[in-house]
């Protein structure tokens, strides 16, 4: 190093932290005068001095080196050493001396500012005012708030003798400084030659401590001291107040420590300590190490000093490597000039930044710069003491526990850390190895939770202008010299000295470790160990002072490795750590030492990964909070081969810093050690660390020496002691060495003790998490009292005799669950009687699960239960527990059976490719199937016992009983599972043994959790690949879950588990929870013949159709290992589609060796899509559709989709990392679906549940997309249908209000309505329920499902709104032409009322005053009357009542004989002709079908011989026979009963047809016509004849034709007879007059008591307004009461379905037979028949609601005529009108209220007073409405006949205005509540296909079965009178009604038909002359049904 310059300058690099593994040499010394020194350095070691130890416990930075900058060069003048300080010198060096007084405060008081004048005091305040940079940031203390110092606190104060303010002022820029000494007072000499000190301060009185401040000139510098000599040595509390106001008062350029030369006592050593406890680790930036001499041959010692005592090294490392050398007096001005340019230097180096009260609070409060209490805040400079000076730690465990808070708080890890909160997908930064401080504890948890080791290399992001190198562009620079700009000093940034230190990556790990609960300390020390990295062994806690051993933490850590024996053979050993016992290396240090023990030690385990970290590893750091003293262990596992370092596994444990500063650490370790090895430097021989040696030296125990100063090759001082030498030597070598030794030391048997992880524990000095927790410690103690009951039983055993629920028995019932549904699996197809086996097979399962019930409940199994459900809060750790033990206690036994299993599939495996077929082949394939069933016995752990308690509750439920050793209420049992998923266990969803979902149980848990969490939305993640691919690997590291995936015990079945999303990821994601499913591999050896490829079907389809998103995960890139996978895979996506599920899916390749190439990945890309394609053809085929590409089946980018994987490990295991690249894979693929997700709603919980249920259920079949049913769907589409009925009712509502307006519009005035009247009217209902529609499509729960229907039920509505007006448009068209038909009438009718008024009035006039009494103008006005009507009408012909009868035989013999239909008419058998059993009277068969149960029986024996139906036994037979109660001839019994169903057919449709013809025949405004007789007559004929034709194997009689038309015309006459009745009403004028005659009788006797002419018309109009009211009334009450109706009748509250549940119920409740008959053979007439009794039921039992609402309206409409009244009143006088005019106002007015014309009342020309004729008017009004409410006492005196359309017409309208057809099997009905709609008919449950009378073809048997079982079985049936059988899988083949319904095959059948079928079973016999026996027989499961039962079914499923 060139060292000719006397500026040159050599830094040390400073020691951040107390303690060290490895110090560093001195790197450089202050700049050079003849006082300094250099020390010799080789090479090799220079080389290592400004490395950075990047080891937490070695870490170390080199500190800024002091270079020279342009502006400081001519600073550094030389000044000899040897000047002598004379009087002349020394008076113009100090220009002035400072005189000093002391002040005591008083604690009220302030400093006076007249004695601050008088005596030139300058305050604290003041001191550093003269230089402009530092005046604003100061506070004097009366600026600051009012001090209130102790009684022990001196506030110091300085005067200046010979100094004004203007002495302040310089020529130069040189800034004033300010210093301050500390240190030894033994290191200075006080007295007047003192330059920076001067006379001893001597103490005030009632000071306890000196602290002087003083101002002194020296060398041109206006310098104030502060001198705190003495100071650390003085207790600590009465300074803080002192402190605290000096910092905040001055901004302190240098600290110097003064330290006696060659006398470095332990006071001294304390002293930095002492400074940086008070000022923080900053304020070593600014100290100066000053070595005092007396005599200056003395300073020739220093090097000596420097060299020989690594403490005084250590020291001046830690300051930066800056000192000075001065003498004691420090009289000598060269020394001082010197030290005031090494401060001035030193300002520059620190950016020109002195030590502030900013960095004084930043240690105090790193978040604000004031301390807080409460909500007051304290300023630093407030001198309180009591409460800042509890603010500052004391001694060394309160400043580890401050900064460890400080750190913790920067880390913003305030609180317990939880596994929950860092399983969370969180939103990351973008940047992989970058992140902000605040993030670093959060992206390290995500990356090590991802295996991801380079977690400890994060680095923290610094914005960009941090690193920008400034430049200066001066072209006036471009001259300057070289070496100047390369070797001169650079100014640090601004900033540098304020800014914190680094935090270190490894307390970054220490301290989320130490923030987090036990679970989350476990998982990261699982990971950790996972990454190969060293583990926490002994820990301190900053905040305990206590020295931890997490045992806990190792409980889930496993180690294999393999050894090789003398003979070479290989052996392997799994074994948890805790257990492990190994030898164990210790590796320590004492002192400072160059060579990084962690690094050392790497090189032993694993020299290309960082076990244990060092200084030189990504995210090292100057300092370090949290490492010193803790001891971390790594396990050495040797791969059994050549290679291997070491033979055995082996323990290394490295404590971390000093060790002489943790003995109780060392001495742990050291008594548990095999090899002791320690690191040391240069030591005196009276180092108290010399004791140690010297004790490890004498023991017994091998101990190896690593010697950092020496270059010594490897010696054995004697035996098992060696001592190494590390100074300057090849690192291989000493590598080689010291592996050398290790072994050696291992090898000497006597010595070699082996170490066992939880012996640790046994150590009194250290706390035991297990021990000390007691949650933990009762969680164990409960874990162990259930493993006491498993010691000495036989592995395999155990499941049989401790959870006896599943085994057998949950198979047994399994397997008959299956048969169940797929009855051509077992017995259930034998015999004809399905719906009788599958009795008997509900009833063997149900013996099972009484036997499951009965089962005593193990000990074993009642612990657990009573464990989970106590309230202690320690049921994780219980759980936690048992698995760990379980997973011990298995774990060699299993290893065991796998190698035995090895075996015997390998010699199989042998003697297959010998093609051996001998009895030795068979014997190992027999072996080989013993070891494969005990290896399933022996698999153990908590999933089967959560198996076992999903089995008692199952068994329970079904029994409906409890557990007799159960202690609490079974139904609590899923309460348990769910608080498990919630803490974050794995559920079993399918059980992987049985190969089945045990629906019950998994749907309770599924309930109970939405109970405690709501019904959250999830986003379901599912994986499916082959067997050991790695899925469980994947979903563990990439959300830190813990599926199992240790060797036997891979995953069988399928869990979920549950991985909550973060709120910050909740702004993305629109779910709450992720749901993860894991599954066992696809194509997994065949252990116990269970896997099939049926199995490997059954598992993809279910779980493809759970997740949102499946990945798929393929191991390699072969495509022909892929082949079977994907075919797989690709069927059950094609099954998704058919069933509209649209799940997502990515392709995941693992083990890819290249991963980063991207022409391989695209050519693997291409192939992939390529076999997809192939598979797609492939499955299609099975599948029967035509498709032939995957993007066809799924959407699918193959760029996007398909993401290729590392392998997982780097290098060979066991030893070998997680490959970086697999994590990274792992973090692109966790994006990717989050991405996907973000697209995504998810599904709520109660959704997915239902998603269980459909896909299971439909697996159960054989054919799944055939059985799929989709629950949800179902359910949301009936709630759409039940909104669906509310708005047409919105709609149908409105438009009877305007139908009653515009009736009255019409009968008012001779109108024309428009079609866009109507719209206008309908307008605002319509918006209001297209609103309505996009409110609820778009904001329900379940939009995402109704989304699909939307386009479909806005069309209906729309057209629903079309066709009323429309309807409503024709029916007003109607009424307008029949206003014009009646305006003759009408005209008449005026013209008669005219006369009758006239003439009454002029008979009332002649008779006035002739005295005659009442009952003589009574007489004489009758015989008027008659006389009047008969002049009126005399050319009026009267109308006649019809004789429909006689018509109707006349018109009927036209076609018959007139016998034959007189014969028909009194045999009436007419009237139930649409109702009848069969029709075998009115039927001839045509020749070809009289032998046709001989033909039957031949076809059916040539196909039996021809093997087609020989499994199937005997075929059921289409017959549905009718009401008939007589048995039936015998040779009519074997009549094809779909004869009979066609005629029945025929019937209902004529009937149909003549109902339309009926309400189409004008009767009611032309009157009767014997013509409408004619045709419906004529109509029955015409549809006879058609059907005739169309027939090919019988005729009907004509006695069908005429008892036909007897039928409907009955129905006819009933009809015809109302009508003709309105017509002669409306059209007859004698009626019409007589209605007439009271009003006019009336009118003449109050003329004849004189009344005047306006009285009297008033009483006439009112006369005409009263039943016009009354019908406006009736008709508005009608529409209202139908409203009421709705929301008050439960059975007509929602839509059809509903009101079909309440039909049935009424139907059970009064079990009337006949009832029933007519509901399933006419359902419709039956609905009709329904709604008008409960609405006549409803006017009996609501008389007072009913009346309420009529009198209401009637209210109302007199309100609005007396409002039209006075309108007209008004209109009227302001046009100075007549009476007519006013009536003609009034009756506009009411144009839309009331049926009213304006010349209905006569001439109104006389009145001329209106408002009289209002008055009276109005009062006469007013009495009548009076007596009408009056005249309405109950439901009876209301006539609602009278209503325009009654409230039953309504309704019915309403409820059945949609789809009738029914099932042809069973007559179930269509549930679709429109007409012609779109898609298949269906409906949730069927029935027994009996109650339609179909019955077994060849007996007399009815048949028994239900179409949903019927249409899984393999048997046939006869359609359409055909002789040609169709099987039932494919019964649309049957014809067109068949075609067109869609029939699930599963088992939702309906309890009440099955009760319905026993309770009525001798009514349906005898209505259809046929039994339920033989075929037919009534299974025994059915009788057991009650009344009660069936009802409750009802509500339980409709």
């Amino acid at each position: 190093m060139d060292q000719s310059t006397d500026d040159d300058v050599m830094d040390t690099s400073p020691k951040s932290y107390g303690d060290s593994d490895d110090v560093m040499d001195i790197s450089s010394v202050s700049h050079r005068n003849p006082n300094d020194i250099n020390l010799p350095v080789t090479d090799d070691v220079m080389d290592s001095f400004h490395e950075t130890d990047q080891e937490a416990d070695d870490a170390l930075a080199p500190s800024p080196a002091t270079h020279q900058t342009p502006y400081n060069m001519m600073d550094n003048i030389p000044v000899l050493h040897d000047e002598k300080c004379t009087e002349d010198n020394y008076d113009t060096f100090v220009t002035g001396f400072t005189a000093k007084i002391e002040f005591q405060m008083q604690p009220t008081s302030v400093l006076s500012t007249s004695l601050e004048q008088d005596l030139g005091v300058k305050s604290l305040g003041t001191l550093n005012k003269a230089h402009g940079e530092y005046k604003d940031n100061v506070k004097s203390v009366e600026e600051g708030s009012n001090p209130k110092p102790d009684d022990n606190a001196n506030i110091v104060a300085h005067v200046c003798s010979g100094f004004n303010d203007s002495s302040h002022t310089t020529d130069h820029d040189d800034p004033d400084l300010t210093v301050a000494l500390f240190g030894s007072s033994d290191a200075v000499q006080f007295g007047c030659d003192n330059v920076l000190l001067g006379d001893k301060q001597l103490c005030h009185k009632n000071a306890e401590f000196p602290m002087i401040i003083q101002e002194r000139k020296i060398s041109e510098h206006c310098v104030s001291v502060i001198n705190m000599i003495g100071s650390h040595e003085t207790d600590l509390k009465p300074l803080n107040p002192v402190i605290c106001q000096l910092v905040n008062e001055n901004e302190i350029h240098a600290f110097i420590f003064v330290v006696r030369l060659g006398q470095l006592t332990d006071a001294d050593k304390m002293g930095i300590e002492w400074l940086q406890r008070i000022f923080g680790d900053r304020v070593l930036s600014f100290v100066i190490i000053v070595f005092t001499y007396e005599k200056e041959e003395e300073c020739d010692t220093i090097i000596d000093d420097l060299k020989n005592n690594s403490v005084l090294e250590q020291l001046l490392n830690k300051c930066g490597g800056r000192y000075h050398t001065c003498s004691k007096i420090m009289n000598k001005k060269s020394e001082m000039k010197e030290l005031m340019d090494r401060i001035k230097r030193l300002f520059t180096d620190n950016n020109q930044q002195c030590y502030s009260r900013e960095m004084y609070r930043s240690l105090r409060d790193p978040q604000n710069s004031e301390y807080q209490s409460g909500a007051e805040t304290v300023s630093i400079g407030d001198t309180n003491a009591q409460t800042l000076g509890s603010l500052v730690q004391t001694d060394k465990g309160d400043k580890q526990k401050l900064c460890a808070e400080q750190l913790i708080e920067r880390l913003h890890l305030e609180g317990k850390l939880r596994t929950v909160d860092f399983l969370k997908p969180i939103v990351q930064s973008q940047s992989q190895e970058f992140c902000a401080e605040e993030q670093l504890a959060s992206v390290f948890l995500q990356k090590l939770m991802m295996m991801d080791y380079r977690a400890r290399y994060l680095q923290i992001k610094e914005n960009n202008e941090q690193h920008t190198q400034q430049r200066n562009n001066d072209p006036s620079e471009d001259d300057a010299d070289a070496f100047d700009n390369i070797f001169g000093e650079t100014a640090k940034p601004s900033d540098e000295t304020n800014k914190l230190d680094v935090v270190h990556l490894m307390d970054v790990q220490m301290a989320v470790f130490l923030c987090a609960d036990s679970f989350l300390k476990q998982l990261i020390v699982t990971k950790l160990s996972q990454c190969q990295y060293a583990l926490p062994l002994l820990v301190p806690n900053p905040f305990t002072q206590q020295t931890e051993f997490p045992l806990w933490t190792f409980r889930q850590i496993n180690k294999s490795w393999k050894t090789i024996d003398d003979t070479g053979k290989i052996s392997s050993k799994v074994q948890p750590v805790y257990k492990a016992e190994t030898p164990m290396v210790a590796f320590f240090r004492f002192g400072p030492a160059s060579s990084s023990k962690s690094q050392l030690m790497n090189s032993l385990i694993n020299e290309k990964h960082n076990t244990f970290f060092h200084r030189n590893c990504p995210g090292s750091s100057r300092t370090r909070v949290l490492m010193d003293g803790v001891v971390e262990i790594a396990w050495y596992c040797p791969s059994g081969e050549k290679t291997d370092r070491f033979n055995h596994c082996v323990a290394f444990c490295n404590l971390h810093g000093d060790a002489g500063a943790h003995e109780k650490q060392l001495g742990i370790l050291t008594e548990m050690a095999s090899v002791n090895v320690a690191i040391l430097p240069q030591l005196d021989k009276n180092d108290k660390s010399m004791t140690k040696i010297q004790t490890f030296y004498k023991d017994s125990k091998p101990l190896i020496c690593l010697l950092t100063d020496k270059d010594l090759p490897l010696t054995e001082m004697r035996e098992g002691k060696y001592k190494i030498g590390l100074k300057g030597r090849n690192q291989s070598v000493v590598f080689e060495e010291i592996k050398r030794a290790i072994k050696n030391g291992l090898l000497s048997t006597e010595s070699c003790s082996f170490f066992k992880l939880e012996d640790v524990s046994k150590n009194n000095n250290v706390r035991v998490d297990e021990v000390n927790d007691d949650d933990c410690r009762k969680g164990k103690e409960a874990a162990q009292q259930m493993m006491t009951l498993l010691e000495d039983k036989d592995l395999t055993e155990i499941k049989e005799s401790f959870l006896p629920c599943q085994g057998k028995l949950w198979d047994q019932w399994c397997q008959k669950n299956k048969e169940l549904h797929r009855p051509t699996l077992g017995e259930l197809h034998k015999g004809s009687n399905i719906e009788k086996n599958k009795s008997s097979k509900k009833s063997e399962m149900q013996k099972i699960r009484e036997l499951q019930q009965t089962s005593d409940l193990s000990q074993f199994m009642k612990i657990f239960i009573q464990k989970l459900n106590s309230p202690l809060g320690n049921e994780t750790y219980f759980l936690k527990w048992l698995g760990i033990m379980l997973d011990n206690y298995t774990t060699e036994s299993l290893s065991g059976l796998l190698r035995e299993y090895d075996e015997k599939w390998s010699t199989v495996l042998n003697l297959k490719k010998k093609h051996d077929k001998s009895k030795q082949m068979t014997a190992a394939q027999v072996e080989l199937e013993r070891v494969s069933e005990k290896l399933q016995a022996a698999t153990f752990g908590l999933e089967h016992i959560l198996r076992e308690i999903g089995q008692v509750y199952e068994s329970c439920l079904s029994v409906k009983k409890n557990k007799k050793d159960l202690m609490f209420n079974f139904s609590s049992l899923p309460s348990l599972a769910a608080e498990m998923m919630i803490s974050g266990f794995p559920l079993e969803l399918m059980d992987g043994d049985a190969a089945h979902v045990p629906l019950i149980w998994v749907t309770a848990v599924l309930d109970e959790l939405i109970q405690k969490l709501g019904d959250q939305r999830v986003y379901v993640l599912s994986v499916l690949g082959i067997q050991s691919s790695g899925k469980s690997t994947m979903l563990n590291a990439m959300f830190g879950l813990q599926f199992a995936v240790s060797a036997g015990r891979c995953t069988r079945g399928a869990f979920m588990q549950l991985v909550r999303v973060s709120e910050e990821m909740k702004a993305q994601l629109k779910f709450d929870y992720i749901l993860v499913v894991d599954t066992e591999g696809l194509r997994a050896l065949e252990l116990a013949g269970r896997s099939t490829r049926n199995h490997d079907n059954e598992m993809a389809t279910f779980v493809v159709g759970l997740g949102n998103m499946t990945l798929i995960n393929v191991f390699g890139e072969n495509t022909a290992e892929m082949q079977d996978i994907l075919q797989i895979v690709v069927q059950a996506f094609m099954r998704m589609k058919k069933i509209r599920l649209n799940p997502s899916c990515m392709f995941v390749h693992q083990n890819v060796s290249d991963v980063t190439a991207g022409e391989k990945n695209m050519e693997g890309r291409r192939r992939l899509q390529e076999k997809l394609d192939e598979m797609t053809k492939l499955a299609a085929k099975e599948e029967d559709c035509d498709t032939e590409f995957f993007s066809d089946v799924i959407a699918f980018d193959v760029k996007n989709d398909v993401k290729y994987f590392a392998q997982l490990w780097e290098g060979s295991p066991p030893m070998a990392p997680p490959n970086p690249d697999y994590s990274r894979n792992i973090k692109e693929l966790k994006d990717s679906i989050l991405s996907k997700a973000s697209e995504s709603n998810g599904i709520t919980l109660s959704q997915f549940r239902m998603r269980v249920n459909d896909l299971w259920n439909a697996l159960l079949n054989e054919n799944f997309v055939f059985s799929f049913k989709n629950t949800l769907e179902i359910a949301v589409y009936r709630k759409l249908e039940t909104k669906y009925s509310d708005w047409t009712w919105s709609l149908r509502s409105a438009m009877m209000t305007i139908e009653d307006k515009l009736y009255n519009r019409i009968d008012n005035a001779n109108i024309k309505v428009q079609e866009n009247d109507l719209l206008a009217d309908m307008r605002m209902t319509k918006e209001q329920v297209e609103k309505s529609i996009m409110s609820y499509f778009e904001e329900d729960k379940d939009k995402e499902i109704l989304c699909q229907w939307r386009g479909r039920f806005e069309t209906r509505i729309k057209d629903l709104h079309d066709d009323l007006v429309k309807a409503t448009k024709r029916k007003l068209d109607e009424a307008i032409e029949q206003k014009k038909a009646r305006e003759q009438l009408d005209q008449r009718r005026t013209e008669y009322e005219n006369k009758l008024f006239s003439r009454s009035k002029e008979l009332a006039l002649e008779l006035k005053n002739t005295g005659t009494d009442e009952d003589m103008l009574k007489e004489e006005f009758d015989k008027m009357w008659s006389k009047w009507v008969t002049e009126m009408t005399k050319d009026t012909p009267p109308l006649t009542d019809i004789n429909f009868w006689e018509d109707m035989t006349r018109i009927l013999s036209e076609n018959h004989e007139l016998t034959l239909v007189d014969k028909c008419i009194k045999q009436k058998n007419y009237e139930l002709i649409d109702r009848r059993s069969d029709y075998c009277d009115y039927m001839i068969l045509k020749k070809h079908l009289e032998h046709s149960d001989e033909m039957a029986a031949t076809v059916s024996s040539k196909k039996k011989k021809s093997g087609m139906f020989s499994r199937f036994g005997q075929k059921i037979m289409s017959g549905i026979e009718y009401f008939r109660g007589t048995p039936k001839p015998q040779e009519n019994m074997g009549l094809n009963a779909e004869l009979h169903y066609s005629i029945r057919d025929l019937t209902h449709k004529i009937i149909q047809e003549t109902e339309m013809i009926m309400k189409k025949s004008p009767v009611g405004t032309r009157g009767y016509n014997e013509s409408f007789v004619q045709e419906i007559t004529d109509c029955v004929k015409k549809s006879v004849q058609k059907h005739q034709s169309e027939s090919q194997k019988y005729k009907l009689k004509r006695e069908f034709t005429i008892d036909l038309s007897l039928h409907v015309c009955e129905i006819a006459r009933q009809t015809f007879t109302e009508l003709h009745k309105e017509f002669r009403d409306t059209n007859d004028p004698r009626l019409y007059l007589n209605k007439q005659k009271t009003q006019y009788w009336n009118i003449f006797k109050n003329y004849c008591k004189g009344a005047t002419t306006t009285t009297i018309l008033c009483e006439f109009i009112c006369s005409k307004l009263e039943p016009s009211i009354l019908q406006a009334v009736y008709n508005t009450t009608a529409n209202d009461l139908a409203t009421q109706m709705r929301s008050d009748i439960k059975a007509l509250r929602e839509n059809r379905p509903n009101l079909e549940k309440h039909i049935l119920r009424s139907l059970a409740e009064k079990e009337d037979f006949e009832r029933y008959i007519k509901y399933i053979h006419n359902p419709r007439e039956h609905f009709k028949q329904f709604i008008k009794k409960e609405v006549k039921s409803y006017f009996t039992k609501q008389n007072k609601t009913v009346l309420n609402i009529f009198k209401g309206n009637l209210k109302q409409k007199e309100q609005t005529v007396n409002n039209a009244m006075k309108a007209a009143t008004v209109e009227a006088k302001s046009k100075s009108g007549d009476g007519n005019m006013w009536f003609r106002c009034f009756t506009t007015a009411l144009t839309d209220e009331l049926k009213l014309t304006e010349n209905s009342c006569g001439d109104l020309r006389e009145i001329k007073d209106l408002d009289f004729l209002e008055k009276y008017l109005s009062d006469s009004l007013k009495e009548k409405m009076t007596n009408l409410q009056n005249s309405f006492k109950s439901i009876n005196d209301m006539k609602l006949e009278k209503c325009r359309k009654k409230p039953d017409d309504i309704l019915i309208e309403h409820f059945c205005q949609c789809c009738w057809v029914q099932c042809p099997f069973c007559k179930a009905i269509c549930t679709n509540t429109m007409k012609r709609h779109p898609g298949d008919h269906c409906v949730p449950f069927h029935r027994n296909i009996g109650l339609n009378g179909w019955f077994y073809r060849g007996t007399t048997n009815l048949a028994i079965d239900i179409c949903t079982t019927a249409v899984s079985s393999d048997r046939s049936f006869y359609p359409n009178s055909s002789d040609d059988a169709v099987p039932w899988k494919e019964y649309r083949r049957g014809g067109p009604k068949y075609a067109n319904w869609s029939i699930t095959p599963d088992h939702s059948e309906l309890p009440y038909w099955k009760w319905f079928v026993c309770r009525f079973q001798e009514d349906l016999e005898k209505y259809y002359s046929k039994t339920f026996q033989g075929n037919g027989e009534i299974p025994d499961e059915w009788k057991r049904y009650t009344k009660k039962e069936a009802l409750e079914s009802l509500d339980k499923y409709m």
